[in-house]
């Protein structure tokens, strides 16, 4: 099915990251916007996002948009919307969304209407007054937001953050996709070198070695879409196996993650095991004050531990003043860290080089970037 219009949701601040993403792809049609990319193509498209993408959150079908200021009005649009197309004979269609700022804020009276209306439209379609829904699920979420309604259908299952590496993690860990955005943000490249000194589960330096060897995120994952009948089977294969054309065997990279803990490195070896990049980084026991530059050049990308996350204020500030002294001023490095604390510069003892506004969730942070 060609000219479909595809939404990819994603954290505040990585829009534009997103967007870049998809034309990088040769993507249609790419629109960014608040929390969200749109963008057109076929079920091939749908295939390739959900296993390319390294930023955003989930891929979903824009089944349609329109306004509604009554459960009337919303009814009726979603009754005219072709559900058909997508939603087969007794397979499975819940209801879920959010609804701000509109006049219609009851999320459970409208879960309600959007079904009643998918099911009379595949009813009729399908000569039936019963629909079993013992299929695949086709999960339909909708977001009202000042009375604008979005109907869509997600086509990933469980978000792309969820590679597939990380069974386990240490508290309070950096998800895949925010992890990527840095990565990115920092330009790592297939020859680069990579070091994260406070690297806990192994997060960032895992995302920087994927994205250096050019290995899909999504490559090793099931989609929920995959089970749908409307789909071709051979797409999602077909894909993949361009994906995997794509991957640099000739890559020059290599990346250390240390950290004080050394429950939390025994992780990181397992998540980079399942990702398939064991050998391309090193782990090491290490304390943040014995940090040094072992080589001439490189990219040291961090997520230290704050405030909000596993220490106080003060202590946090402390371990600030701390990588201001061991992360030096060298020609051929540069630094990325990214915090909430609006005070980081201070503490750390020079402003950064470039500011980046990300949100971690919904905590706003800022990504500080040195260049030396």
């Amino acid at each position: 099915m060609s000219n479909l219009t595809f939404s990819a949701p994603c954290l505040f601040g990585m829009e534009g990251i997103v967007a870049n993403e998809l034309r990088f792809m040769n993507v249609q049609d790419v629109k960014a916007e608040t929390g969200r990319v749109l963008f057109s193509g076929d079920f091939s498209t749908l295939a390739k996002a959900n296993i390319s993408l390294r930023c955003a959150e989930r891929v979903q079908i824009l089944v349609g948009e329109f306004y509604a200021t009554s459960f009337e009005e919303l009814f009726d649009n979603v009754l005219r919307l072709p559900w058909e197309e997508f939603i087969f004979k007794n397979e499975a269609f819940p209801v879920k969304g959010n609804c701000l700022d509109s006049k219609l804020m009851s999320v459970s009276d409208c879960q309600k209407i959007i079904k009643k209306a998918v099911a009379k439209r595949l009813g009729d379609k399908y000569s039936t007054a019963w629909l079993c829904e013992e299929g695949s699920v086709h999960q339909i979420q909708f977001l009202i937001r000042k009375d604008k309604v979005s109907i869509l259908l997600d086509t990933s299952g469980p978000s792309l953050h969820k590679r597939g590496y990380r069974k386990e993690s240490n508290d309070a860990p950096i998800s895949e996709t925010l992890a990527a955005a840095m990565v990115e943000l920092s330009r790592v490249r297939k020859d680069h070198f990579v070091t994260d000194p406070m690297c806990g589960s192994g997060t960032i330096v895992i995302e920087a070695a994927l994205k250096a060897l050019g290995i899909a995120p999504g490559i090793n994952r099931s989609f929920s879409s995959e089970l749908w009948k409307c789909i071709p089977q051979e797409v999602f294969a077909r894909e993949r196996e361009y994906a995997r054309s794509l991957e640099r065997k000739d890559a020059n990279f290599f990346a250390v993650g240390s950290d004080i803990d050394s429950q939390a490195l025994e992780l990181a070896k397992k998540n980079a095991e399942l990702a398939g990049v064991s050998e391309y980084i090193e782990f090491v026991n290490k304390d943040l004050h014995d940090f040094t530059l072992e080589r001439e050049r490189g990219t040291l990308i961090t997520n230290p531990p704050y405030g909000e996350r596993l220490l106080n204020i003060k202590e946090a500030e402390e371990l600030y003043r701390t990588m201001g002294k061991v992360f030096k001023r060298c020609p051929g490095w540069s630094y990325a860290v990214i915090t909430p604390d609006d005070d980081f510069e201070k503490c750390f003892g020079r402003r950064a080089d470039k500011r980046r506004k990300l949100y971690n969730g919904m905590l706003q942070c800022q990504l500080y970037m040195y260049y030396l």
